[in-house]
């Protein structure tokens, strides 16, 4: 519960096998850069597998997406999972494609009941394929696509419950879209079901303007995502904590320094439940 990890980038690859034992307790993966990759970069991603526990977080699937879903990615997908003997798969609440291909962007799904019976029945279509549940992950939005649609909150619990699935909770995301869309953050996470969290996701964002963050991981984890983060242990409980970083990646060391403040955050929560 709690076990703290690190996005794995090509960049990192050398220094997170150099690493001291006991750096981190798990990596994160997606699969799509990794599936058929051989060569040294092969290597140096089965020499970390064999060492760490590897959760896979998915990029292309377009879960709420209109074209069919991609079979043959998705044996293939499960054929790496097995291989890793992956604890967790998840991918994003989100479409990442339209009926002319990837977008590559997620996305925002309208937050309407048709959109909730689409993406719940592709949910447990690739849980089946898959033979696992898997965990979407609630995604920053800047606009929303349906105009009456139901709040975010709503949605989300509502395709938890239809796709009986788990859910990767991103602080970060919910703390940009509380900021952006004028929501209690709190009250979001207060409203989540506990027993549903695979883990959660740390990562940093930029601040346009006073009411506008865009969620961009390219920047050191911030105060407000920081406290976010400490209410979710104290709700929750110690959980899983990733920190995500995808740009203006930094040493190796100033990332470990962040997973320091993610493990006082977490001895933090432990002492009050024993204090409780």
């Amino acid at each position: 519960a709690d076990a703290v990890g690190l996005g794995l980038r090509r960049a990192l690859l050398g220094p997170l096998r150099a690493a001291p034992a006991g750096s981190f307790d798990f990596l994160e993966a997606a699969p799509e850069n990794w599936i058929g990759v051989g060569g040294a970069l092969g290597d140096g991603f089965e020499a970390l597998a064999t060492r760490h526990p590897i959760v896979c977080h998915g990029l292309s699937l377009s879960l709420g997406g209109p074209s069919p879903l991609d079979e043959t990615f998705l044996g293939k997908l499960r054929r790496f999972l097995d291989r890793l003997r992956s604890p967790i798969y998840s991918e994003h609440l989100s479409a990442c494609s339209d009926m002319h291909g990837q977008l590559y962007d997620l996305m925002p799904l309208p937050f309407t009941d048709a959109a909730i019976a689409h993406v719940a029945t592709r949910i447990r279509q690739v849980q089946d394929t898959l033979g696992r549940r898997i965990a979407v992950e609630n995604i920053s939005y800047y606009a929303t696509l349906a105009p009456r649609g139901m709040p975010e909150i709503d949605f989300i619990l509502e395709v938890l419950d239809r796709a009986d699935c788990d859910l990767l909770l991103d602080i970060n995301n919910v703390v940009v879209n509380a900021t952006n869309h004028g929501y209690d953050a709190g009250e979001f996470i207060r409203a989540l079901p506990g027993q549903r969290i695979a883990y959660l996701h740390v990562a940093g964002h930029h601040d346009e303007a006073p009411d506008l963050k865009i969620d961009t991981h390219g920047a050191a984890v911030s105060g407000p995502v920081w406290a976010l983060l400490g209410e979710a242990y104290r709700v929750f409980g110690p959980r899983p904590t990733l920190l995500e970083r995808d740009f203006n990646l930094p040493p190796l060391d100033e990332l470990l320094g962040e997973l320091d403040t993610v493990r006082t955050h977490l001895s933090r929560a432990q002492r009050q439940r024993h204090a409780a």
